[in-house]
């Protein structure tokens, strides 16, 4: 019997066909290029829960020795290494303020990510396409765990990307609503709306260009995001942790257990392990620890929600995310300029932000009409294992509770 394999790329989602437990894995790579536009020596392919990398140095092996099966939906990106041929130096950027003196974060300030250990809060961001706020599975009961795999491994192929806990329902109505919250979200588009190429840059007047910087798929992407806009580097995540984690044990007050979903200290060692994704939270404390403002753009609902707003900060830096996974945003001084020619650091108020922040708004509308993101709460899947049909995240989790199936394929 013929394989039918589900691959979702940059140019959006397509179906694989013709293949076998035999085929090879230059052959699958061969057909992926031509579905996805993305060359085979640029691939990176995951699979599974969560979705992994999968092994492609051997391409005379077989498809099923490196794990891939009948049904399965494979991710493909364009992989760090190829996306950034050379170390980027710092982006040039106006000169920054001082830097304010570490403070914790308010309790009114942005937040959004509800805790890893709440189930419903969590159910609650996978529905709003936000999935990478919740920072993997360990602290998750049964069936947050069960609907977060799910989800994590029907992620979109997008270069990538929460809901207010009922526990920080107050801090989140002082401040403006967070990017993935399930009661803001957007109805899903129509089902007939065919996916298509997205552009990763959008020409200004003067003609610079908001351009998409790709970050690597590697569970530190907020982390990696963040350091890209704010120092020029990719490589920021386990020192970024560790500032949230001071951040919070700082301030146990308001980093309690009702608000964090685990008591403190076991949070702070927990977002210190390189595995675990970052969300609002960690975007909130961000912002206080640079003193400037990050602007979040969803490519889902095309909101944009700016953490740090209101504390007097002069400077904006803007991060995208398409519901899994955060890349970083800069203005660049024509399409296609190299990194190190980047502005990241934008003043607010000034006429190149507001430009920049129009650009930034056409890019996330162009991603979003070619459906480059993940509506994981209205998807259609189908069981790989008894063919089932179910409708969305909480189905397929339901499924998988009940029956110990966990290959899901859309259809």
């Amino acid at each position: 019997m013929a394989w039918q394999l589900r691959c979702r790329g940059p140019a959006g989602q397509a179906t694989l066909s013709g293949l076998g437990g035999d085929t090879t894995v230059a052959a699958l790579q061969a057909l992926l290029a031509d579905k996805t536009g993305v060359p085979a020596e640029r691939q990176e392919v995951l699979s599974g829960f969560p979705p992994k990398p999968l092994p492609l140095s051997d391409g005379d092996a077989t498809i099923s020795s490196i794990g891939i099966a009948n049904g399965d939906t494979l991710t493909v990106r364009q992989s760090a290494a190829a996306a950034a041929a050379s170390p980027p130096p710092p982006p040039v950027a106006a000169p920054a303020p001082a830097p304010a003196p570490p403070a914790p974060v308010p309790a009114a300030a942005p937040v959004a990510a509800a805790a890893p250990g709440a189930a419903a809060a969590t159910a609650a961001a996978v529905a709003g396409g936000d999935f990478e706020a919740y920072n993997g599975f360990d602290h998750m009961d049964e069936d947050a765990a069960l609907a977060a795999a799910i989800a994590a491994s029907m992620q979109d192929a997008g270069p990538a990307p929460s809901a207010a806990p009922p526990a920080a329902a107050a801090a989140a109505a002082a401040a403006p609503a967070a990017p993935a919250a399930a009661a803001h979200r957007a109805p899903p588009p129509p089902a007939a709306r065919a996916p298509g190429p997205a552009p990763t840059a959008v020409a200004l007047r003067d003609g610079s260009a908001v351009t998409r910087r790709i970050i690597a798929s590697d569970n530190s992407c907020l982390f990696n995001a963040v350091g890209y806009v704010m120092e020029g580097t990719r490589s920021k995540a386990a020192e970024l942790r560790r500032v949230i984690a001071a951040a919070v044990a700082g301030d146990p007050f308001t980093y309690n257990e009702g608000f964090l979903g685990q008591d403190n200290e076991a949070y702070c060692r927990w977002i210190q392990q390189p595995d675990k994704w970052g969300g609002a939270i960690e975007l909130s404390i961000l912002a206080v620890h640079y003193g400037r403002e990050v602007a979040a753009y969803d490519i889902q609902t095309k909101r944009c929600d700016v953490y740090g707003q209101g504390n007097g900060y002069t400077e904006r830096a803007m991060v995208i995310y398409d519901g899994l996974h955060y890349d970083a945003l800069a203005l660049s001084a024509f399409e296609g300029a190299p990194e190190h020619l980047d502005v990241t650091l934008l003043q607010i108020g000034s006429a190149q932000e507001a430009a920049a922040s129009e650009g930034a708004a056409r890019l996330v509308a162009a991603c979003h009409d070619a459906r480059q993101f993940t509506d994981v709460a209205n998807f259609a899947l189908r069981c790989g294992v008894c063919q089932i049909g179910l409708k969305g995240e909480k189905e397929a989790a339901e499924h998988a509770k009940a029956t110990g199936h966990t290959r899901f394929s859309e259809y």
